[in-house]
C-alpha cells in the first residue's frame, strides 16, 4: 500500500517541540490515518528508533537531533474524537484539552483536568498525565496500541504497569486510541470547572513563554516548585533558559536558548535540590537525540611542516 502521509527529512524539532529548541530529525512522518501508519512502521528499517510526538510538550530534543524516525500525532488524521456507546473514544493526537471541553459538552464529569495538560491524548495515555488532583488512568476504560509491526492491540489497566507519571506497555508499542468513562451531570457545572482551571493556570503559569510544562514530578508529601523555590533557584538562568520566575517547577525559553542549556539548567536544579533539602526529584521532561558536535578552532597552531 502506497503511503498517504507527509514525511519531512531533515526536520528541525524546534519547529515541533513546545520549548523551541532541538535539532533535526533524520525523518518526520504526519499520518494520514491508522491504516497509513500502519503501513509506514513496517516499512522502516529493522531496528530503526521511532520516536511518537503530540503537541512537543514535556519533551526535550538535543541539539544534535534525532538519529531515526518521529512519528507526529497532532495535526494530521489521529484525530476523531466522538461518542462511541456512552463513552468518549479519543484519538491520540487530540488535545487534552479539547477532549476535556467535549466531554463537558456532553453532560459528562471527570475529565475537566485534562484541560490543564498541555499535551495531547496519546501523551496523556503514555505518561498517566495528571494535574488538580485528576490522572488521565482514573478515567480510561481501555485503550488502543499499535506495535513495530503495524499491528493493533486492545490495552485495559491490567495489560499494563501504571503508576504516578507512568505506564508500561508490554513491548514496543504506542498508544493511539483510548475510550474514556465517564459519570453524567450538568454541563454547566463541568464547563465552569473547566473555565477555573484554565483561569488558574493562565494565573500560575509562564505560558507567555516557550515551556514544556512541569520539568519534575512531586515528590510525595511535597512539591517539586516550593523545593526549587526554596533554594533560591527562581529566575536562575544559564544561557537564554531560566527557571521562571512566576512557577520555579517551569523553565522557560527566554529567548534563543540552546536544548543543552535547558539540560544543564534541569541538571544544576536536580542538584541542588539535592544537596540542600535531600530530596532526589525525579524529571517528568522526557530527553532524547544527541548532543550537538562542535568543532574547536585550534588558535596559534603552526602549519606543519
Amino acid at each position: 500500500m502506497k503511503l498517504q502521509g507527509q514525511l519531512m527529512l531533515d526536520e528541525p524539532m524546534s519547529r515541533h517541540t513546545s520549548w523551541r529548541t532541538g535539532g533535526k530529525a533524520d525523518r518526520l512522518y504526519i499520518p494520514a490515518g491508522w491504516e497509513d501508519l500502519s503501513t509506514f512502521l513496517q516499512s522502516l528499517p529493522h531496528g530503526e528508533p521511532v520516536y511518537f510526538v503530540g503537541l512537543g510538550s514535556n519533551l526535550l530534543v538535543r541539539d544534535g537531533g534525532v538519529r531515526g524516525t518521529v512519528v507526529m500525532l497532532h495535526g494530521g488524521a489521529l484525530d476523531t474524537l466522538r461518542m462511541d456507546q456512552g463513552r468518549v473514544y479519543a484519538e491520540a493526537g487530540v488535545t487534552c484539552a479539547k477532549l476535556a471541553k467535549f466531554a463537558a459538552k456532553q453532560h459528562l464529569h471527570g475529565a475537566e483536568f485534562l484541560a490543564g495538560i498541555p499535551g495531547t491524548v496519546g501523551g496523556a495515555l503514555a505518561m498517566n498525565a495528571g494535574c488538580h488532583g485528576g490522572e488521565t488512568w482514573d478515567v480510561v476504560h481501555r485503550a488502543l496500541t499499535m506495535d513495530r509491526n503495524g499491528q493493533v492491540f486492545e490495552r485495559t489497566q491490567v495489560d499494563l504497569e501504571i503508576g504516578y507519571r507512568h505506564v508500561g506497555l508490554p513491548g514496543e508499542e504506542w498508544f493511539i486510541a483510548a475510550w474514556f468513562e465517564l459519570p453524567a451531570g450538568e454541563a454547566t457545572e463541568a464547563e465552569q470547572k473547566i473555565k477555573q482551571l484554565l483561569a488558574k493556570r493562565l494565573e500560575t503559569q509562564p505560558l507567555n513563554l516557550p515551556n514544556a510544562g512541569s520539568v519534575f514530578r512531586n515528590p510525595e508529601g511535597d512539591y517539586a516548585a516550593r523545593l526549587i523555590e526554596s533554594c533560591g533557584l527562581k529566575g536562575y538562568r544559564i544561557g537564554d533558559a531560566q527557571v521562571s520566575e512566576k512557577h520555579a517547577n517551569f523553565i522557560v525559553n527566554i529567548g534563543e536558548a540552546r536544548a543543552a542549556d535547558v539540560e544543564v539548567l534541569i541538571g544544576h536544579v536536580h542538584d541542588t535540590v539535592l544537596e540542600k533539602t535531600g530530596f532526589d526529584l525525579q524529571r517528568e521532561v522526557k530527553i532524547i537525540g544527541e548532543e550537538r558536535r562542535v568543532r574547536r578552532r585550534i588558535r596559534n597552531a603552526k602549519p606543519l611542516q
